[in-house]
């Protein structure tokens, strides 16, 4: 079977230069969204959860992050996934319609800081990873009914992933992939989009999942076949890098909010807009996009699957970042009002696109009578409209408060694929909360 073959056999050589580039980029991404995770409630609900509930062996224990305490493998990447989901500011894929990141890099981040893995292996192994829960993603999509969260297909490149740096044959990997998807959560996205909470993406879920297949499988468990490892692409495994074809986020909030964003920052600058010149605003956009529609959040979750307050912390503020997403923004009595003056459309056009594009045009209409219309956008951070690297710096700048405080953002990418290991690089990760 191909996707074994390229499991097992990928080495950080085979890799394009490109790819290593984009590898190096989600890396360093998701370190500094776990960090501005790390100081979430949600973050501190799993570490207390996972610590007192995931005790483990000293033989096999990893660190929990933010803590230091040692957990069963499972806890830690529980603790990791969700952690990095509390911030929705991580790294997706459109036809998945979701993340790979945040569940690969929960399992991930914590294995090879234990063991000190080589780190020209273990970026091989999270590329190798990203291959397969992306093709598990595109594949889940065209045959399941429902829409499912990331962690239902991640759950399988984790397995993959892990399995691979644990050195299970060929058999043991079988199992644990079959595992995980039989295991992965299935969970319905549009509910969470619907009723935001803790919930979100399933990442750390399948995170968990994937981890807890491939310690079963090797002690004998069996739970092949993977249907998925069937159903999705494989000939153009080594390649076609579909790690490429991911989007980063200039925003931490939902992708599906992120065209609105655009619009509304367009219409501002272009303009020169006050919060007081306006009197209304029409967002029209993709179906997904408008179920968006809480304006008046209770908490950061809520805040983060929103459209009309991103959008008008966007028109008060000129920017969004974490603090308009937490407490400060969230009671900001000139956001919440902007938001009450939002409203959602879709049209036929946005939906026919979706989810290969997501586009939304924003029409402002002031309180002078004159209507201004942004273009009809689509997200920065796609392929084809790439993040520059002054915006990545704002971005982790934002996420971290001080970058220095995450000294492997500053790595080439000679550096990130040298000699040695990730402990030292992924300290911060496991240090306690400030």
């Amino acid at each position: 079977m191909k996707a074994l073959h390229f499991i097992r056999d990928c080495q950080w050589a085979d890799l394009p230069e490109p790819t290593k580039a984009t590898l190096a980029l989600c890396l360093k991404d998701l370190c500094a969204v776990a960090l501005a995770g790390g100081r979430t409630e949600l973050s501190a609900i799993l570490r207390d959860t996972v610590s007192q509930t995931w005790r483990a062996d000293r033989t096999i224990a990893e660190r929990l992050c933010f803590s230091g305490a040692k957990v069963a493998p499972a806890g830690a990447a529980l603790a990791l996934g969700m952690t990095v989901d509390a911030i929705d500011a991580h790294d997706g894929h459109r036809l998945c319609k979701g993340h790979a990141g945040a569940a690969l890099f929960g399992a991930w981040a914590p294995f090879v800081e234990r063991h000190r893995t080589d780190r020209a292996e273990a970026l091989s192994a999270l590329a190798v990873g990203y291959e397969i829960a992306l093709r598990a993603g595109m594949a889940l999509h065209q045959t399941a009914a429902d829409y499912h969260t990331s962690g239902a297909w991640a759950a399988v490149g984790v397995a993959a992933m892990l399995g691979r740096l644990r050195g299970l044959s060929d058999a043991q990997l079988l199992h644990a992939m079959g595992t995980a998807e039989y295991h992965g959560p299935r969970s319905p996205m549009m509910r969470c989009i619907d009723h935001p909470t803790m919930l979100k993406d399933g990442a750390g879920w399948g995170a968990m999942a994937g981890v807890s297949a491939v310690d079963l499988a090797q002690r004998g468990f069996t739970g092949a076949p993977a249907e998925l490892l069937d159903a999705m692409e494989t000939d153009s495994l080594g390649q076609r890098w579909t790690l490429c074809e991911q989007y980063f986020k200039p925003f931490p909030v939902c992708r599906w909010a992120q065209p609105a964003l655009m619009g509304a920052a367009q219409l501002r600058e272009r303009h020169g807009l006050h919060p007081d010149q306006i009197d209304k605003v029409t967002v029209e956009s993709f179906h997904e996009a408008c179920r968006l529609a809480v304006r008046r959040p209770a908490d950061t979750e809520q805040a983060q699957y929103s459209t009309p307050f991103p959008v008008a912390a966007m028109l008060v503020r000129g920017r969004l970042g974490v603090e308009e997403i937490t407490e400060n923004g969230l009671r900001d009595p000139a956001i919440l009002a902007m938001a009450e003056r939002i409203s959602l459309s879709e049209t036929e056009q946005d939906n026919a696109d979706f989810p290969d594009h997501r586009f939304a045009t924003v029409t402002i209409v002031l309180k002078s009578g004159v209507t201004l219309v942004s273009d009809r956008l689509e997200p920065n951070g796609d392929p084809e409209r790439p993040l520059s690297s002054h915006e990545f710096d704002e971005k982790w700048q934002n996420l971290l408060g001080d970058r220095e405080r995450f000294p492997m953002l500053n790595w080439s990418l000679r550096k990130l694929a040298g000699k040695g290991d990730f402990k030292r690089g992924l300290g911060p990760i496991f240090r306690p909360v400030d």
